[in-house]
């Protein structure tokens, strides 16, 4: 328990020291901050946000997948520390979800390298609960590594920031989208399938209550836009993607009622 209590704060000072300098959102930081280690930070003044998820992508327009859902979005200022990507020039963007299933993308940046030392002392809890320091440079803190410390958030947890803590607040229920049939910031909806020449794509439309609304059969175009209207009222509804014949994904979307 206290090498666990020793590994958090060691990750909240890691985080914390990047955090501090952060932008607002829908702007956010990422920064390569060495060993592995991309930090994305940001500081949120939204009242409404619902849902934040960071997304990873080697290109800078498709392909993203969802890497966290942050527990508690509504933090005043929030980080994630991310030590599984492939590479450390790969790019990452921000999913908003606000009241009503509203939501926006941020604009999709790639980490800078922070090469600044930090040397300043930083004060934990060794395991021996006797107050310690050690340089915060350090890949050890009283022998307790770095990335085993980074790894207790890759398992699902986000920083909050003011003031050293894990935000221990009861995980809402979250939604995140599909990254193939999706409501867009226009209020339609974006087709985004995958660039595969050789294969036949198919999209089956529902309502709610699992009725039928129509399907699109041997789809050419990869990306394209379905007008909102079509759909005549608001409210949730389910689709179907195949591939080939082959049920590919089976999620839903959310109409805003504004016609």
């Amino acid at each position: 328990m206290k090498k666990l209590v020793l590994s958090l704060l060691l990750v909240c000072f890691i985080t914390s020291s990047y955090l501090l300098a952060q932008d607002t959102l829908p702007k956010f930081s990422v920064t390569n901050a060495g060993n592995n280690r991309i930090i994305v930070g940001w500081t949120s003044t939204y009242d409404n946000v619902r849902q934040i998820s960071i997304q990873r992508s080697f290109d800078s327009l498709t392909g993203y997948k969802s890497i966290m859902t942050v527990p508690d979005p509504s933090t005043l200022q929030n980080g994630y520390v991310d030590t599984k990507a492939t590479n450390d020039h790969m790019f990452y963007r921000l999913y908003i979800m606000f009241d009503k299933g509203m939501y926006t993308f941020s604009k999709p940046k790639r980490p800078f390298k922070d090469t600044a030392r930090r040397t300043t002392p930083v004060t934990v809890i060794g395991p021996d609960g006797k107050i310690q320091t050690a340089a915060s440079d350090s890949n050890k803190l009283n022998g307790v590594d770095v990335g085993d410390a980074v790894n207790l958030i890759n398992a699902g947890d986000s920083i909050g920031i003011p003031g050293i803590g894990i935000s221990n607040k009861p995980k809402p229920p979250v939604f995140t989208p599909s990254l193939h049939v999706y409501t867009y910031k226009d209020g339609n909806i974006r087709i985004n399938l995958p660039e595969e020449e050789n294969k036949k794509y198919a999209i089956k439309f529902f309502e709610e209550n699992d009725n039928m609304l129509f399907e699109l059969k041997d789809i050419k175009e990869r990306t394209f836009s379905i007008d909102k209207a079509i759909f005549l009222h608001s409210g949730w509804f389910k689709f179907e993607l195949y591939e080939d014949g082959k049920l590919k994904e089976k999620h839903k979307f959310f109409l805003q009622k504004d016609f």
